[in-house]
């Protein structure tokens, strides 16, 4: 295999994800992300913009940042499918060699970033919750070469027992895919503009393009709890699925929002989709209730954000405690009762 010349590849590209035309909020989140990158390599910012009819959305990912944005536009492209999708994305890498790619942690994300990966011929970091720009190795070592200006991808290892930096020194482009929630957009600058370049490699469907014969959308009623500004999550520790019915009269109170741990999934009390932690989302509220749930480093992954964590356990060993502002130990069913009646009794006073 002849070597890369690594000089050749320059900039932070974003593959900007978007669903029936809509431009899904992971790809601004990844050009907050890039803005900052590429601030620091003084390079520019490129959105890859893939689908049918979508030249429409170019404005929007210049608002968040995209100094251009290369679209790819063929009705194969419609939906999303992996075959397709995968050659539009390898054809825009080899044609225009970004030095830093990302791609959202997200059902398509999962299934295209390793498939391109491995047709450019790049190494991917998945589900990394830090991203920035030093030296690799970290910390020099004699008699090898120290690199400057790598992408240093940080993300959960071992089950999330650890924490390691990942970086791709020898291959181009650096590859990452973010979960979503997990980096902040910029505030978007009205009216900026982007630099817009048409490309197809052209699509020859064959017997590795699926054909999609139906499509079924899944209708939620469920509150998105990424974007709630008070939560309050419970654990295995409350008990059962009726108990959560403490938790509901709490966030009710509070104009707030009920989520939970992953043990709760397991057990079937709450939806997959209130689920917060390292398989589930990454949220940052305002004020997050940790109710009976021990803060296993799974969990707290997806939380440690927030701005303000209360917890309430009956266990005073509890790891929860050490990333909580406010700790209550005690028995969950004698407090949260006696919380809500307070705040009930505070906001009639009002």
């Amino acid at each position: 295999m002849t070597e890369m010349n690594l000089e050749e590849y320059k900039g932070v590209f974003v593959f900007a994800q978007q669903v029936d035309n809509e431009i899904s909020s992971i790809a601004f989140e990844l050009l907050g992300k890039a803005t900052e990158l590429a601030g620091k390599l003084n390079e520019k910012v490129t959105a890859v913009l893939i689908g049918s009819d979508v030249k429409g959305l170019c404005d929007q990912l210049a608002e968040y940042g995209a100094d251009r944005v290369i679209v790819v536009d063929d009705p194969e492209l419609k939906e999303y499918r992996t075959e397709p999708y995968a050659h539009a994305l390898s054809s825009v890498i080899n044609e225009y060699k970004p030095e830093i790619m990302l791609v959202g942690a997200t059902a398509i994300g999962r299934d295209l970033g390793p498939r391109v990966s491995a047709r450019v011929k790049t190494g991917l970091t998945a589900d990394c919750t830090v991203l920035e720009i030093g030296d690799f190795p970290i910390n020099a070592i004699p008699g090898k070469e120290q690199k400057h200006n790598q992408l240093l991808m940080t993300r959960p290892a071992f089950g999330g027992n650890t924490i390691a930096t990942i970086a791709c020194p020898d291959n181009r482009p650096q590859m990452a895919t973010v979960r979503a929630g997990v980096m902040q957009k910029i505030e978007p600058k009205k009216g900026a503009k982007a630099e817009v370049v048409e490309y197809n490699p052209g699509f020859t469907p064959d017997n590795k393009y699926v054909e999609i014969l139906d499509i079924v959308k899944e209708v939620t009623d469920v509150v998105d709890i990424m974007d709630a500004k008070i939560l309050v999550s419970g654990g295995r520790g409350v008990g059962s699925a009726e108990n959560f019915k403490l938790l509901e009269d709490l966030a009710d109170a509070l104009g707030g929002t009920v989520s939970c741990s992953r043990a709760v999934v397991d057990n079937g009390w709450k939806p997959k989709e209130l689920q917060v932690g390292q398989t589930g989302k990454t949220v940052r509220p305002n004020v997050y209730f940790a109710i009976g749930i021990s803060g296993a480093i799974q969990h707290t992954a997806g939380m440690e954000e927030s701005d303000i964590i209360i917890a309430i356990n009956k266990d005073e060993t509890a790891p929860i405690f050490d990333v909580a502002d406010y700790g209550i130990v005690g028995d969950l069913n004698k407090i949260v009762p006696k919380l809500t009646e307070q705040i009930k009794a505070q906001t009639k006073a009002k």
